[in-house]
């Protein structure tokens, strides 16, 4: 063997959901937005000044930060942006995750964690959820080095309530803590009016769900001063211009339109209940879900058999072949049509 070939970095990476292409497909897998961008966001765009793209885009973003603050009790420099929260998650185990002891996280969780720690030689333990996919934080009272949980949880979107996110970070000051907060806006209240009480809070949003622009990737983090300071120099160290400009203004704009963000989540909580409802009536097992995507069993059909049948029906849901969540579904929540789809084929399928 060559050389070279011996030092290639061997790794298993993350696998994202299919992406189909075909037009009649009813993409309910990847838990992106059923609807469009505000209409604040194709004014930005269109009104966008494309003789500015021959400049680099600003690295500290005084617009979408001055947005951002419109939602949050947060200063600049207490904000952190981002190409996507993925790589401001990323940016965050680079930066805050250089103990020898391991880092904490679910065994059921986003499945990016365990590649992230692959990658950065970061050592790390899972652990595991209660018998009804729940958090037991007695568990994480341990010595670590460093904490990150999912609220709501992906992929069984259960909501962790505030005071146990706080009972956490309260049993782990001497290292950081990581609240990803991809979902949190479709039920849950959000850890960020935390950050001001504990100096080793770390919370990550995305614009990819409640904001309907998951193809722009833009992601954000709050925390106290100290930490942005250090996650800006290994952001610089690499790349300081992650977010396009374009991508700020239309971020910026989405931000400010709170009318139309509350129309959306609103829709897609209603569809939710609907879901669950129907799901209930056919006998399926749902856990309690505060996110945009419901996770579900049959007791009578395999996950495996559900989800090659409603793909043969062009409708794509995701299935995880892994221990304890095998039978599972992980159904994005669509628009009404879409989840009378998707019941409608179930039913078929069921009865």
């Amino acid at each position: 063997m060559k050389e070279w070939k011996k030092n290639l970095r061997d790794i298993e990476p993350y696998v994202p959901g299919e992406q189909p292409q075909a037009a009649d497909v009813i993409k309910l897998n990847t838990n992106e937005s059923p609807f469009p961008p505000s209409p604040k966001v194709k004014e930005a765009i269109a009104s966008f000044n494309t003789d500015t793209l021959r400049k680099y885009p600003s690295f500290v973003c005084p617009e979408l930060k001055a947005a951002l603050k419109e939602n949050y009790p947060v200063s600049d420099t207490e904000l952190f942006l981002g190409n996507g929260s993925d790589e401001v998650l990323a940016l965050c185990f680079m930066t805050f995750f250089n103990s020898d002891k391991p880092i904490l996280f679910p065994d059921v969780t986003y499945s990016f964690y365990p590649v992230w720690c692959s990658l950065y030689n970061i050592p790390y333990e899972t652990i595991p959820l209660d018998e009804n996919f729940n958090i037991r934080c007695e568990d994480y009272y341990k010595p670590n080095g460093g904490v990150v949980i999912t609220n709501p949880n992906a992929p069984t979107g259960i909501y962790m309530p505030l005071e146990k996110i706080e009972d956490i970070i309260s049993h782990n000051r001497d290292v950081i803590v990581i609240v990803d907060e991809a979902y949190i806006d479709f039920g849950g209240k959000s850890a960020v009016e935390l950050i001001h009480k504990y100096d080793n809070l770390v919370v990550v949003q995305t614009y990819s769900k409640s904001r309907n622009l998951a193809g722009i990737r833009v992601g954000y983090a709050a925390m106290q001063m100290e930490l942005t300071a250090a996650l800006e120099a290994v952001k610089n160290s690499f790349n300081s211009y992650t977010l396009n400009s374009i991508s700020q203004a239309a971020a910026a704009a989405a931000a400010l339109d709170k009318d139309y963000f509350k129309k959306c989540t609103g829709e897609i909580i209603k569809n939710r209940t609907y879901t669950v409802s129907e799901l209930d009536k056919l006998g399926f097992k749902t856990m309690p879900s505060m996110a945009n995507f419901i996770f579900t069993t049959h007791p009578d059909y395999s996950g495996e058999e559900l989800f090659n049948f409603l793909k043969s029906k062009n409708i794509y849901v995701r299935h995880f072949n892994k221990p304890r969540i095998n039978e599972y579904l992980r159904i994005t929540i669509g628009s009404g049509e879409e989840m009378t789809s998707l019941v409608s084929a179930l039913k078929e399928y069921v009865k």
